[in-house]
């Protein structure tokens, strides 16, 4: 069976509509949910940016799903406090939480002031927060001196089974690094040749047999036009290749930068459709390139219509695709 989750986008949706919508997920016959952790939202439009952490505990005590977060520590984030914040809602909330770990964007990691480091040394400072994280986890007391500095750490409140440590990765390079630390992957909806290449360098890098998931934007609505006016209002901040998307610190960048994407460049990165069955068909297919769970997002503000539409027409057929 594919797992099939509800994604939480927190950019867009103040924390106590995206808690309602999770408890509708739920009875709608999603099997999970994930949370995105932003400082910011990706443009003006969207408009929110609630603090995750803070929701994962009221969302996970509503509900009975599993859930999981994507999260970049080393920057606004100390590794050990990530540590911390995961065992907590493990302990809570037995084998329903994990974690992707990426290397962020600077949109999100501006506000400590610091400078932003290059790609290279944000892979860097990945491994070693994921080292002091699984340290952590398990039990050790933890210092370390280099891209983060760890003094004598040790966390006194720990789950029986520690959570998932997932990777996040686009592009082949960062899935290769991936397939060597991580329990499994993440990645975005691409075209299918681009998205066999990520998971064959996932496979290259050591992640063979581990689980691979797959965040998948949509955009649904009464009608096709409506549906692509959605994800040109909401979404067109977000169809940039990096390093642009990694190293645009402000909304009004990505508003700046949006300004010359046309609607019909929607279609490279969101599934976009009037007809249900027709966003089913293409997430099947991607699932068949090999995926153990997809989450799908609609990236409209309105979440009610298309968690109970998706809930009896899509969810149904992808929880026995694969592949």
């Amino acid at each position: 069976m594919t797992i099939v989750g509800w994604h939480a986008s927190h950019e867009q949706i103040r924390p106590s509509e995206l808690l309602r919508a999770a408890q509708r997920a739920e009875q709608a016959g999603f099997d999970a949910v994930m949370s995105s952790d932003h400082f910011s939202p990706w443009g003006e439009r969207q408009g929110e940016s609630g603090f995750a952490w803070s929701w994962l505990g009221a969302a996970m005590a509503t509900t009975k799903l599993p859930f999981g977060i994507v999260n970049a520590p080393g920057q606004r984030y100390h590794p050990a406090i990530i540590a911390q914040a995961a065992a907590t809602l493990a302990e809570m909330f037995p084998g329903r939480f994990w974690i992707a770990l990426g290397t962020g964007e600077a949109s999100n990691e501006h506000v400590t002031g610091d400078r932003w480091p290059s790609k290279d040394t944000r892979n860097r400072r990945l491994l070693e927060c994921v080292a002091v994280i699984r340290a952590l986890l398990a039990g050790e007391e933890v210092s370390h001196d280099g891209l983060v500095r760890v003094d004598r750490a040790r966390l006194y409140t720990r789950p029986a089974e520690p959570p998932q440590l997932i990777g996040a990765a686009v592009s082949p390079a960062t899935a290769e690094i991936v397939g060597s630390w991580a329990d499994g992957m993440i990645t975005v909806n691409q075209r299918p040749e681009a998205l066999r290449d990520v998971l064959a360098a996932f496979d290259a890098g050591g992640g063979a047999g581990k689980p691979r998931y797959l965040q998948a934007h949509v955009s649904w609505a009464d009608s096709d036009d409506e549906a692509l006016a959605i994800a040109y209002d909401q979404w067109r901040t977000n169809v940039f290749a990096p390093p642009l998307c990694w190293d645009l610190e402000m909304p009004s960048h990505f508003d700046e930068a949006s300004r010359h994407v046309r609607p019909e460049d929607m279609h490279e990165s969101v599934l976009i459709s009037s007809d249900p069955a027709h966003i089913r068909d293409q997430l099947v297919e991607l699932i068949e390139l090999g995926f153990d769970g997809i989450w799908i997002h609609h990236v409209g503000k309105q979440q009610e219509r298309f968690i109970d539409t998706f809930g009896e027409h899509v969810v149904p057929t992808l929880q026995v695709a694969g592949p």
